[in-house]
């Protein structure tokens, strides 16, 4: 919520905010396939390659906790944003968010 008040506050009157943000797919099988690869692969490759087991594990962690949906044009809603908007990318795998001061 704070970083959507400072993106508000900085934006220009009618200026829009345009945000690019994994989310969680709905779907059968991309759902099963993104979970698959996120949970195991990406981290599996971040451990070989950073030499870090935590390496790539906050990815998922992150995306998981982080609201998407109507939840999240609801905090847009919240903070000030007007018409805002949802376009789902990738079978859902991304979401691109816009909203208006």
């Amino acid at each position: 919520e704070k970083g959507l008040t400072d993106m508000y506050r900085v934006l220009k009157p009618n200026g829009k905010m345009v945000i690019l943000e994994f989310s969680k797919p709905r779907v059968f099988p991309v759902k099963q396939l993104y979970n698959f690869y996120f949970l195991h692969v990406t981290p599996f490759f971040g451990k070989l390659f950073s030499k870090d087991a935590r390496a790539y594990t906050y990815l998922p962690e992150s995306v998981a906790a982080f609201p998407d949906g109507s939840d999240f044009t609801t905090l847009m809603e919240k903070v000030g944003f007007k018409s805002t908007k949802q376009r789902i990318l990738t079978f859902g795998i991304s979401s691109i968010y816009v909203g208006t001061k």
